[in-house]
């Protein structure tokens, strides 16, 4: 692992959990087959010991495997006791490195509970908030929501710990919140934020002014694809006589609406969706779209590759800090 991107050079500086006398087998080893195995499709302690016993004579050409290949148990308990938040740290000093962030790249925020974390009482016990960026395909970063908390308090320590400049970032109605857009922009990006009840005046607002005003800018589009007709139309408003500021610090420079009209050709089923935006930005609105579907890409390529390709919905890894863990872990080989 001579590579300076390498993840394993940044896992090393991690503090060892065992006590030494437990210490058989190099944290490299433990990690690195942790790691090549979840790529692999494999998603059990037990799935990983086979997958080292599987290929142990071409780990051995560059790996200690003096002492055999780790246990199920070991892989356990390593990741069980090892500190998550020293895990998450230096997960983020590795994309930092390898993540190079183009100018105008839409960041997606946005929080995926781990079902499988569920304990007896029905308690949710690990959920986290992601960063996601759209054209590099990497998860920039991520924080555990704490106990007793929610993503709004979340969301500050991860953009906190973000390198965003020149980038749009894009958050549902949960983000749309003062200290949020400031931190937004101190970073020297841009915003997307969804409008909802949760900020009724500005909402209420924001229905106003797109009811009666003139768009700069408008754009439609229609997709026929996947069984289903969809039509979307997309109205930029950047004259704002009333809506000039979110919590009276933060400066909107666009509210954005996007009308969905939705067709399915097999349940002959009609929708309509009308999503109301603030923005940072004055943009076309054929540009507003295309930033506004960037966002699912948090849903489509990252939350839905962990659950089916991954199966993080699934684990039922509890134990200590394993869930943690072995979610940063996920994020690494799907990296």
């Amino acid at each position: 692992m001579d590579s300076i991107n390498s993840p394993i050079n940044y896992l090393l500086k991690l503090k060892d959990p065992r006590v030494e006398r437990t210490k058989l087998h190099p944290m490299e080893n433990i990690a690195l087959i942790s790691i090549m195995a979840i790529i692999c499709g494999d998603q059990t302690w037990e799935d990983i010991e086979n997958y080292g016993i599987t290929k142990k004579s071409w780990l051995e050409t560059f790996l200690d495997l003096s002492n055999d290949i780790p246990s199920h148990d070991i892989f356990n308990r390593f990741f069980r006791a090892l500190d998550p938040k020293a895990l998450e740290s230096y997960f983020l000093e590795w994309v930092k490195e390898v993540a190079k962030l183009t100018k105008g790249e839409v960041v997606s925020i946005d929080g995926k509970t781990l079902r499988g974390t569920k304990n007896r009482k029905g308690k949710i016990l690990v959920h986290r908030v992601s960063a996601w960026a759209n054209a590099n395909n990497l998860v920039l970063g991520q924080v555990k929501v704490d106990d007793k908390s929610n993503e709004i308090t979340a969301i500050p320590k991860l953009l906190d710990v973000l390198m965003l400049n020149d980038c749009i970032v894009t958050i549902d109605a949960m983000g749309c919140q003062t200290e949020i857009v400031e931190k937004i922009t101190d970073k020297g990006a841009d915003y997307i934020l969804t409008v909802k009840s949760n900020q009724e005046c500005l909402e209420r607002e924001a229905k106003a002014i797109t009811g009666i005003s003139i768009p700069s800018s408008q754009s439609e589009q229609i997709e026929d694809r996947h069984g289903r007709i969809e039509k979307r139309r997309c109205f930029v408003f950047d004259d704002l006589p009333i809506a000039k500021q979110l919590g009276r610090r933060v400066m909107i420079n666009s509210i954005i609406k996007v009308e969905t009209e939705r067709y399915d050709k097999a349940s002959d089923k009609y929708e309509e969706h009308t999503r109301l935006y603030i923005s940072s930005l004055k943009v076309s609105a054929e540009d507003a779209s295309k930033y506004i579907r960037s966002h699912w890409g948090i849903e489509n390529r990252l939350h839905w590759t962990l659950d089916v390709s991954f199966g993080e919905d699934q684990s039922r890894k509890r134990a200590g800090f394993a869930a943690q863990n072995f979610s940063v872990i996920n994020r690494i080989a799907l990296n």
